[in-house]
């Protein structure tokens, strides 16, 4: 045993230094030239087109050939010819979008689209399967399907505008658009690969009539993962739920699929419970579930333990198992799954139940149906609500760990009488309430003070405090527009400490295009406007001398830099060798964040396998840069910890 862990440990380091996405195969001078005379032509035509509604669908094209010419991501020789023939696309559209046409928007079978992502004003590509019973003529609202894909690390733009057009995947239900969801890579829709399925379904959803009440979610391998992922933390947003195989929570799943024992550090394990879906089975109460295990699949692991979880919540889990098959759909199970989902989605959604349980560890995910969570009274920590308005006069609400929510039905949608004022029971208290509106909609917020439930005017308080999209941790930042700010001044203090600080910087920014596929906005700390403060975070590198947006907020930050020390919890340490790395609500737009010398957290190591792909800092830490920067860490976690409720430290 004892020659064996040297020998895994060497093996580990080897796998760590794999590069995703791997380097790719050289590119001949002559196709090199045909290439960038290609894409200068579609550029210059794209300049033409860029303001148009249609530009991003012909901008798909330009932009996967740049990056896999600029970037060396031709993985293939054959993806040559693949890169040609894309480039030929985007010419016809753009040509005919210049001549007032654009057929592929009234195509069925298998068509390309994209869209402009709000986070970093990059093209995102998807895929659809628009069935031969679609027009957009037809006075009907259409079924649709989000399919995430599998872990592919070669999986580049121009391979999956590829694939897209050539293969129509493992389901095609009738009479559903099945939008295949590129995710930007291969991140099992986490982090920017979430915000990819709401950004590519707004986009689907302009210029197809989709039926919001019968939109499904399904996936296969890292895309069940992402299935089990969607699924649990936003069940009340779908008609059904479809994972086959994948991960659903990382520790149990490494030590089985990997024998890898996982040895989190405290705040790792408390933000594990950011993505594990097994600590979110009681949403499911809302979604029906279909899951899918091929019977000696390594990955079944995934559906039986949230099989476990789910039976604690008082819940049986429908389990399709393909006889005796490895990682794989059986023919068999692919009939019955999409016999039950069909009957599911010919349902649809109730966007309004008399009853909502729900589950949650952030503000982050906040809603289920008709109830939304406020305030905690600790992040990280298992907070619930259930709902019910079975009494048409009475609304009963249990909470646990929440210190304010709001009940919001839509138009048509409250199921209480009309006539007079409700009482809502929470927690065994009567509070009394508004009415509901003539259109019968309804919305009221309730908070809570000491230990005393009252009705409240806003679903916010006016001190600062943790809310949705305000709550951490630090890779939360990265979820919504944002702008990497770079310092333009001299450092305070000289040492191994700046040195790192540029060159995490520098990381940050390469490694945002590798792993997420889009160029990062870059500014310098002169050029930051007050329209870049009101609509995005900023990431801000450096210290309170050398970066001007820094020092315009050092006086309202939680630190304190001197030539001497960074005081930050109460503590102090050395600036030639340490720096901090935290995120807190922007002093000048508490609307949004500004991040201190981070980008995304996790790094090369959580590369190689998704269900390490999880945020790796909490709202801030302190790092030694004296310890090298490595493919887990950014130096030694000299200390690290998350701001309370009010974004105070604890020592305040």
């Amino acid at each position: 045993m004892r020659l064996l862990i040297p020998l895994l440990l060497a093996v580990c380091a080897l796998a760590a230094e794999r590069p995703v996405p791997p380097s790719g195969v050289p590119v001949p001078d002559k196709d090199r030239a045909d290439l960038e005379a290609g894409l200068k032509r579609l550029s210059a035509a794209v300049d033409k087109i860029k303001d148009h509604v249609y530009a991003p669908d012909v901008m798909i094209f330009c932009e996967a050939v740049r990056y896999a010419l600029t970037y060396n991501e031709f993985f293939k020789v054959e993806e040559i010819a693949r890169a040609k023939d894309l480039l030929r696309q985007g010419q016809e559209r753009a040509d005919a979008l210049l001549s007032g046409k654009a057929p592929w928007t009234r195509a069925t079978g298998l068509v390309v689209r994209g869209y402009r992502s709000r986070i970093d004003d990059s093209i995102q590509p998807y895929g659809l399967v628009v069935p031969p019973t679609w027009s957009a003529e037809a006075q009907r609202r259409w079924r649709l399907d989000a399919w995430f894909h599998g872990r592919n690390e070669t999986l580049s733009e121009v391979n999956f505008l590829t694939e897209r057009q050539t293969r129509p995947g493992e389901f095609t239900p009738t009479d559903t658009i099945v939008l295949h969801l590129y995710g930007r890579y291969c991140n099992a829709n986490k982090f920017a690969g979430e915000v990819d399925l709401f950004e590519a379904l707004a986009d689907v959803t302009k210029h197809y009539a989709i039926d919001d009440n019968r939109v499904a979610v399904r996936g296969f391998s890292m895309g069940g993962a992402a299935a089990w992922h969607i699924a649990a933390h936003y069940a009340g947003l779908w008609a059904a739920a479809a994972p086959g195989a994948g991960f659903s929570e990382t520790a149990d799943f490494l030590k089985v699929f990997q024998s890898e024992t996982v040895k989190p550090a405290w705040f790792e394990q408390k933000l594990w419970r950011m993505y594990d879906a097994t600590e979110y089975a009681l949403n499911f109460f809302n979604l029906p579930l279909v899951a899918y295990s091929g019977e000696i699949d390594r990955q079944k692991q995934a559906a039986d333990i949230m099989a476990k979880y789910l039976e604690e919540e008082g819940m049986r889990m429908t389990h399709i198992i393909g006889p005796q098959t490895p990682h794989r759909y059986h023919p068999d199970s692919k009939v019955e799954i999409d016999r039950r989902m069909d009957v599911i989605l010919a349902k649809g959604r109730d966007p309004y139940p008399r009853t909502v349980k729900f589950t949650t560890y952030t503000l982050a995910y906040n809603r289920m149906k008709w109830v939304a969570v406020d305030s905690l009274a600790e992040h990280w920590e298992k907070a619930i609500v259930k709902a019910d308005v079975s009494d048409p006069r009475t609304v009963v609400v249990d909470t646990q760990n929440v210190t304010a929510f709001t009940l919001d039905f839509g138009p048509g949608g409250c199921p209480l009488h009309p006539d007079g004022k409700p009482t809502v029971k929470i927690d065994g208290q009567s509070v009394a309430a508004p009415g509901l509106e003539s259109d019968r909609s309804w919305r009221v917020h309730f908070r809570k003070s000491g230990s005393q439930w009252k009705g409240a005017e806003s679903p916010r308080e006016q001190a600062l405090a943790k809310r949705h999209h305000l709550q951490g941790p630090i890779d939360d930042a990265f979820l919504r527009r944002f702008i990497f700010v770079l310092p333009t001044g001299q450092p305070l203090q000289k040492g191994v400490a700046v040195q790192r600080i540029a060159e995490e910087q520098a990381r940050a920014i390469r490694e945002w295009r590798r792993q997420f596929r889009g160029d990062a906005i870059v500014k310098k700390d002169s050029e930051i406007t007050d329209a870049d403060i009101a609509s995005s975070n900023l990431i801000l590198w450096g210290d309170n001398f050398s970066n001007k947006m820094i020092a315009r907020i050092a006086d309202r930050i939680p630190v304190v830099w001197t030539e001497r020390s960074i005081k930050f919890g109460g503590k102090s340490f050395d600036p030639s060798t340490h720096y901090p790395a935290f995120l807190y609500p922007n002093p000048l737009n508490q609307e949004r964040y500004v991040v201190i010398n981070s980008g995304f957290t996790y790094r090369e190591y959580d590369y190689l396998n998704n269900a390490r792909q999880i945020p790796k800092l909490p709202d801030w830490a302190m790092i030694d840069a004296t310890t090298a920067a490595d493919g887990r860490w950014p130096g030694r976690i000299a200390d690290a910890g998350f701001f309370n409720e009010r974004w105070q430290l604890k020592e305040q």
